[in-house]
Formats: structure tokens, sequence, C-alpha cells
């Protein structure tokens, strides 16, 4: 018989994430398997499978406890002794490979797991020394897989409440290098949107993705996860936002969500999908933890926020949205480090289909919001540069003849951009109404007030002043009290100013001046 060596055993915990904080997931994982198995059993009802994770920063500790199954006391060693010998079926368990419970000897001195079984007035420990098995790996010396494991592992009993039933991983003395582990904020945060939890229920779209599930059939796992006694959610909204200053800004909304199957050649669904319609008013920062599609089995993610962004037309198109993609065809079985999925035709055709409707769909979608907010842009110019032409001859408010003539050019050329503006819009109103693109025209409409806008660019003329008027619309005709050489002087100052300083600022200076020399 083959000898298996003590690398499979470095590869399987040591080599097996790159990411320390996967650990959570798999733990979480197997707890979710025997939440499902004790509610099929009886156990427990709906809804009354719980899994609790205490971390004590000051004891570098870590506990993940559910209130499940338990483990039997006959089988106890068997079943956690074995390696990668699941009785576990793919296409039904979440975890199937018998691996995950190994990936705590990675990164602690002790892992120790604890249970009990209903009826049974026993606790089964297996005690596991983590640190020892890792001195054992980077030895220069042959190990099997057997003589470490006996090495490291004590197995003993404990006294218990036949009415108890659980199961519990504890990690002690958690290693220096791994101490983001006991970042309560960060495990959060990572786990509001890896582990199979509830929406929270602020995001006032979710009932939407609920019914849209029952539809098809599909039920999306949910369980009770927490945190040192605080309960986590899937942390979706309405509202998107971004850095300004040292404070976060809502710049855009999701307003109605979006829905689209996958089939396979046979009419199999493959997986389905939810996004959010905003007005896609730009890639979305990355202070929005939510942002990107992300791939869920079982409804655990898959990879991370960036698992799908290869099948975009461009990379970037991923960031445009927010939504859940739901892998429902039992062919499609996340690998080992559960980034990805096995490679195999049903994923192909997964791919192809997501790919397609990325190019076709989410790709135009956002490049016709982008369009459509554009054509509105070029009328609120228009409108703005009408207003400042009229201003500034009502108000004595050119610099010279030069800063008029080059206004009146601009509003001609402005002008004839928002026809174009005026038929790019006309088009869009042509849309179906049951197409994504007329909700995010909905939302643009609504931002620039549409048909106010509208009535603004019909209505605006450019005032027609007398030429005897002529010499009122400059700013230094207001100014009597210098000489003719003086004022020449004050206009060539101000021009200079309009043309080095931003607009803004150099408005701000010419105001001023005008003040003070009037």
């Amino acid at each position: 018989m083959a000898t298996i060596g003590k690398n499979i055993l470095d590869n399987l915990t040591t080599g097996m994430y790159s990411d320390s904080r996967v650990i959570y997931r798999e733990y979480i994982q197997n707890a979710c398997d025997q939440i499902d198995l004790a509610i099929k059993m009886g156990i427990l009802g709906q809804r009354e499978g719980q899994v609790d994770i205490f971390i004590d920063n000051s004891k570098r500790y870590i506990s993940i406890l559910d209130n499940a199954t338990g483990v039997k006391a006959e089988s106890f060693i068997e079943d956690l002794g074995d390696i990668a010998n699941s009785n576990k079926q793919i296409g039904q368990n979440k975890g199937f490979r018998g691996i995950g419970r190994l990936c705590g000897l990675a990164y602690c001195k002790t892992l120790k797991f604890k249970t009990s079984y209903l009826g049974e007035d026993v606790a089964s420990i297996m005690t596991c020394d983590a640190k020892k098995m890792r001195e054992m790996l980077v030895e220069n010396k042959k190990y099997t897989i057997d003589e470490i494991w006996e090495t490291i592992v004590e197995y003993d009993t404990a006294p218990e409440d036949a009415e108890k039933h659980y199961f519990e991983v504890e990690m002690l003395e958690i290693n220096r290098e791994n101490t983001d582990l006991l970042d309560e904020k960060r495990i959060k945060e990572y786990l509001n949107f890896v582990a199979p939890v509830p929406y929270k229920n602020t995001f006032i779209l979710r009932s939407s993705i609920y019914a849209h599930a029952r539809e098809l059939g599909c039920l999306i796992d949910e369980y009770c996860v927490q945190i040192n006694g605080q309960q986590i959610f899937k942390e979706y909204t309405t509202k998107i936002k971004e850095q300004s200053g040292a404070n976060l800004k809502n710049y855009d909304d999701i307003s109605k969500l979006e829905f689209k199957d996958f089939y396979d050649e046979d009419g199999n669904l493959l997986a389905w999908m939810w996004y959010g319609l905003s007005r896609f008013e730009k890639s979305i920062p990355v202070v929005n933890q939510m942002r990107g599609l992300r791939v869920r089995s079982s409804n655990i993610q898959i990879g991370n926020d960036d698992v799908v962004q290869g099948l975009f037309k461009e990379k970037r198109g991923n960031y445009y949205f927010v939504g859940e993609i739901f892998a429902e065809d039992e062919k499609l079985i996340p690998n080992s480090q559960r980034d990805y999925f096995n490679e195999n035709e049903t994923r192909v055709r997964f791919e192809d289909e997501l790919r397609a409707y990325f190019y076709d769909v989410l790709h135009r979608l956002y490049y016709d919001a982008n369009r459509l907010k554009n054509a509105y842009k070029k009328q609120e110019e228009y409108v703005s540069k009408v207003d400042e032409y009229n201003k500034k001859t009502s108000e004595n408010g050119f610099v010279n003849e030069e800063e008029k003539q080059k206004l009146k050019f601009a509003i001609d050329k402005a002008e004839k951009e928002v026809e174009e503006a005026k038929k790019q819009i006309d088009k869009f109103k042509a849309i179906d109404e049951q197409s994504p693109i007329a909700e995010v025209q909905k939302s643009i409409e609504s931002k620039f007030g549409a048909e106010k806008l509208q009535r603004q660019v019909d209505e605006k003329e450019v005032v027609k002043t007398e030429v005897t008027d002529k010499k009122k619309q400059y700013i230094t005709s207001s100014m009597s009290k210098l000489s003719k050489s003086e004022r020449k002087l004050v206009s060539k100052l101000l021009t200079i100013i309009n043309e080095v300083a931003p607009k803004d600022v150099a408005e701000k200076i010419i105001d001023k001046i005008k003040e003070e020399l009037r």
C-alpha cells in the first residue's frame, strides 16, 4: 500500500487558504449542514438553529458553537479522526470533502472539538496540538499522516446534560501572525457577505428576492449566526456612497431589482441572479462593501466580489453593479478552496450564459445610462450658458468684447448639442417600459428634473441688446471714478484673471474688484 506523507496534511491545513478568515466560513458551513440535519430529524424546529461565534481578543481565543445534532459518542473518533472521508453528499450538503474542520490547525496552538448528542449524558472531546503538527511538518524528516495524527491528537470525555446537543470548535492561543482572526469588526464585515445569513431588514427590496426564489422553487438557506451575541446580516442597502472628505455621502440609489435566470440546453436551471438598478453614476467605490456581483452556492459566497469580473466585456463593469448570482445546478461544485467551481461542462455553460448576458445587457445598461445622463447635462449646460450671458448683459458683467463673443460662440455650440441631446432623449422614451433601462431612465429623469429642464431649454433666449447700450455690458463701465486709462488697465487685469484662474475663483476675485472700484 502506498504511503501517504505529511505534505498532504500540510496542503490541507497551512497551505489550503490564502485568507485566514475562511476558517469561520468552513466551521459555519459544517454547522449549517448539521442544523439542516437536526431540523430534518425533528431535533430543531425551523429557525431554531443557531451558530454562536465568541472572540476573546485578550485571551486570543475563538469558539464556534452550534446547537445542531452533535456527534454520537460511539462514532465520534471515526467521524472526526477520518481525514477527507466525509459521508456527506455532493449537491445536498454545503461541505462534503471532510477537510474543513482541519483548517484551524494552521492558526492556533491548540484546536479542540467538543460535542454531545441528544439523549447522551457524555461530551466527547478531541484535542489537537496544532503547534506540534506545524513543527513536525517543517522538520527535515519523513512522517506519514498517521504518525503525525497519533502524535498530536488526544481523545477524552466529560459528563454532560443528556438534554444538550451541540458541536463546539475552540481555538486556543491564536498565532501572533494571525491576530486578524481576533478583529471582531473585520470578521463581521467578512461574514456579512460570505456567510449564509438573512438580508438586513432595512434593505427594503429584499422581499422581491424571496418572491423570485419562490417562483423558481428555490430555497435561500439562511441561518442565525452571531458574533459575541450580535446577529449578523447581509449588509445590502439601497444607498450607494462615496467618500466626501472625512465622511461618506450618498451619490446614487438602487430604485429597483432586476432578475435573470440561466438555463442549460435541456431547460434545467443553472443559476439565477438579482442586481440593482441605479443611475449607474460611476463604478461603485470600494467604500461600498456590497459592490460587485457575488456568486453563492447554498447561500455561501464563492470567492470574493470579483469572481465573475472576467466575464464582463470590461473588468470595471462588475463594479457598476450590486447583486448576487445563486448557483442551483448540483454539478456546479465548489472547489476545495471554495473560490470557484470545479471545471466541467456545466461550469462552461454557466460561464457562457453569464458572459452573454453581461455583454448584451449589463454592459449596454451602464453605457446607455451614461449616454442619457450626458444628454441631460448638455441641456443643463445650455441653460447655464444662456443664463450667464443674460446676467452679464444686464448687470455690467463682461470683462471685454472678447469674453462676450466667446460666450456667444459657446451658446451657439451648446444649442446645436442640445438638438442632438433631444434626439437621444426621445430614443430612450420609445424604449419598452419593461426593460431594465426604462427604470434607470426614470431615476435619471428624476435627478435632472427632466420636464422642467426641457421647458427651460425651450424658453431660453439670449437677451438682445441695443447698440447704444453696448457699453453698459462691461464691468469697467460702472467704474466711473476711474480715468479712461485706469479702466483700460483694470480691464487687462480682469482679462488675465479670467484666463488663468479657475472659473469660480475668477468670479469671486472679479466681484471683489467690482465692489471695491465701483
